[in-house]
């Protein structure tokens, strides 16, 4: 019989036992980690793995778009860079010293040549005029009553009533008096010239700059800044700059008496500003920068020029014809030089070595190595290598696959 429990003590049992439905879970679980284990040296010692697609190679497909070489025409343009000048530019001064009493221009306003901007105070140049004018009236005056005395000794010499020697006297002093009225004249044109430069005008047509001198100054013809800048915008010219190479291309259309158009684009090189033509070329090239400058000419109607303006310049000197033609794009470059991506018939890839010509925006003229209608690859050519196999995608996809000619419908037999 079993001791019965007192109160306030504990029975002690034993531990219990697993159950055998665990220690056979961990067994199969033991086994099928060995199987895995060894399963890599059972096959290298076994038959080898089954290949997919035997007797054929695998081999991935790249999906690219390709376009077409065309042939054709493609314009030679020449790049440079240039500043916006104007084709004359003048620092109006003053020609005589006196008090600026009118200004009659606005600043950054167009003028005419011969218009009015300012006035100088003319009221001493008016008094000079006087004083010349009253002088001539007075030597003319004198040389005429000169000249009564002539003629009336010159009748008495043929009377023999005086002596020749008196009337060659009379002679010398009408020649004097002639000379006296003479610079009298002179004085009188310079005291009206002298008038006339108390009113400035333009001397060119163009846009007035900033004004330098105000109303009230005394203003000297020796003054060095001058009223105002006025620069003729309309039309406008522009100086750039090309490689020293790329001159004997430019002098050849010259001496042919050809004329050269230029197109002027903004800073980035992408919105076109004027179109011109090309006005001069300078005589000697810079030796510390290796480039020549040029100068072309705008018409500029609606202002689009700005005086000091950076701007891109490019001209057309030449022209290809029957050039093939393909994107730019397509042109990859190697160790080799430039290549590009050719698509054969069998939608593989071949690579070809090409020598580029002139380059017009996204296209590029090629001279060796592309025949036209062959196909260039020109998006997900990073992928690619010789032989590789492609899909072509996109809208040149369609024209690239051959259609297959559907089995005609037989005719129904009544």
């Amino acid at each position: 019989m079993k001791p019965e429990n007192s109160i306030g003590r504990t029975e002690k049992t034993e531990p219990k036992k697993p159950s055998h439905w665990l220690i056979w879970m961990l067994a199969i679980l033991a086994i099928g980690a060995a199987f895995l284990i060894a399963r890599p040296f059972i096959a290298d010692s076994g038959s080898p793995a089954p290949m997919v697609n035997a007797g054929k190679p695998s081999r991935n497909i790249t999906s690219v778009i390709a376009k077409a070489a065309v042939q054709g025409d493609l314009p030679v343009y020449l790049n440079g860079l240039g500043t916006v000048t104007g084709l004359r530019t003048v620092t109006v001064k003053s020609r005589v010293d006196g008090e600026l009493v009118k200004v009659s221009f606005k600043e950054g306003g167009l003028v005419k040549a011969g218009e009015v901007i300012a006035e100088i105070d003319p009221r001493p140049f008016q008094v000079q005029l006087m004083q010349a004018e009253g002088q001539l009236m007075r030597d003319e005056a004198l040389l005429k009553n000169a000249q009564l005395d002539l003629q009336r000794y010159q009748t008495l010499l043929e009377q023999d009533s005086i002596a020749a020697q008196q009337t060659a006297t009379q002679a010398a002093a009408v020649k004097q008096y002639q000379g006296i009225v003479a610079t009298d004249k002179a004085l009188v044109a310079n005291a009206k010239l002298q008038l006339d430069y108390a009113k400035i005008t333009a001397p060119i047509s163009g846009r007035l700059g900033l004004r330098m001198v105000d109303q009230g100054n005394i203003v000297k013809a020796s003054d060095t800044n001058g009223l105002v800048v006025i620069t003729q915008t309309q039309p406008i010219a522009v100086v750039f700059t090309l490689p020293e190479d790329q001159v004997p291309a430019v002098m050849k259309q010259l001496h042919a008496g050809k004329t050269l158009a230029l197109e002027a684009f903004d800073r980035s090189g992408k919105n076109q500003l004027a179109q011109g033509t090309l006005l001069a070329v300078d005589n000697q090239i810079d030796l510390s920068t290796g480039t020549v400058k040029l100068k072309g000419q705008f018409a500029n109607d609606d202002t689009a020029l700005f005086a000091n303006q950076f701007v891109n310049i490019k001209m057309q000197v030449d022209t290809l014809h029957d050039a093939v033609i393909i994107p730019s794009a397509a042109v990859q470059t190697g160790n080799a030089g430039a290549f590009v991506y050719v698509v054969k018939d069998d939608q593989t890839v071949s690579v070809r070595n090409v020598r580029l010509g002139a380059v017009y925006q996204d296209q590029v003229a090629v001279l060796e190595g592309v025949r036209a209608n062959e196909r260039v690859v020109v998006e997900g050519a990073d992928k690619l290598r010789e032989d590789a196999k492609v899909k072509l995608i996109g809208r040149d996809a369609e024209a690239a696959t051959p259609v297959q000619n559907k089995p005609e419908r037989p005719k129904d037999v009544r």
